[in-house]
């Protein structure tokens, strides 16, 4: 069975446009547009949304898009076995991240082993990384916090505490510790809603009935560090992330009452695949 209809659907998807999908795929736009009109005509539904030159996915290609991503990972592995023999001399894994700390140490570590084997990195939140994980687009996933669900398996990887960390001039940046109740009325600069960061800080917080201020959301933690050193507010992030420098001071919070611990997902239906267990086996060097 030809997946080139399949591939051309997802590319579409990913691009927004027939043009992008044919640039990133090294066709035509009328042999990408073509492939497209084949899939609508047997499907009798439309799978696309057209609005001049953009293209998103409806109900139906939404559906059709999660499936065609599981079909063209099942036949990128298969490719891959047959041609490798699953010897890891050559091939692709892609992984989904929160933050580059630990992934770029779990790569260092993989490609150590299998020098042959291209690896790619998406950064998101929690939330992006684990969509792109359940429809394919990724292999793993490293990520903070336990997501239960029956298609996931999670391995634990590391625990770390949550910290804050100041400008100098704060007026707690003179501190190495500080009680979570002192932090009641200060400006703290949060993740956006969907971080796993915020979570744990915020349900930290709840439990020791602390009252923060929160007038602002930042987006990533490079934008987060970039306020505190204008001075903006306090800073949380795990201590494994805190990037130091001449103007910030980290501040333990007494005590630990915030903490992430950092898994490694994958689908459980690809848990026995040769390429996944690969990676799966070379980070057990790390713990």
């Amino acid at each position: 069975m030809s997946t080139a209809r399949y591939r051309a659907l997802v590319a579409v998807a990913q691009h927004g446009s027939l043009s992008a999908a044919a640039r990133a795929l090294g066709l035509s736009q009328p042999t990408i547009s073509s492939q497209i009109a084949t899939l609508e005509r047997q499907s009798r539904v439309d799978l696309f949304h057209r609005q001049g030159y953009r293209m998103t996915l409806t109900t139906a290609g939404a559906r059709l898009f999660t499936l065609a991503q599981r079909l063209l990972s099942v036949e990128s592995e298969t490719e891959f076995f047959l041609r490798d023999a699953g010897e890891l001399r050559q091939g692709e894994l892609n992984l989904g991240a929160v933050g580059p700390f630990h992934v770029i140490e779990m790569v260092a570590a993989y490609h150590a082993l299998y020098p042959g084997m291209r690896l790619s990195i998406r950064m998101g939140n929690s939330q992006q990384v684990l969509r792109d994980l359940e429809n394919y687009t990724t292999d793993v996933a490293v990520l903070a916090g336990l997501h239960e669900h029956p298609d996931l398996m999670a391995l634990e990887y590391a625990q770390h505490a949550m910290i804050l960390f100041a400008h100098v001039d704060h007026p707690l940046a003179r501190r190495s510790e500080v009680d979570i109740t002192e932090l009641n009325g200060q400006l703290l600069l949060m993740r956006e809603r969907g971080s796993t960061t915020r979570a744990t800080m915020e349900a930290a917080l709840a439990k020791a009935r602390v009252t923060p201020r929160t007038a602002l959301e930042i987006g990533s933690r490079e934008a987060i560090r970039e306020a505190v050193v204008r001075g903006l507010g306090l800073g949380v992030v795990s201590e494994a992330e805190f990037i130091a420098g001449p103007l910030l001071r980290p501040i333990r919070i007494k005590g630990d009452p915030a903490s992430t611990t950092t898994y490694v997902y994958c689908m459980r239906a690809r848990s026995e695949s040769v390429l996944i267990g690969s990676f799966l086996a070379s980070i057990q060097r790390l713990r």
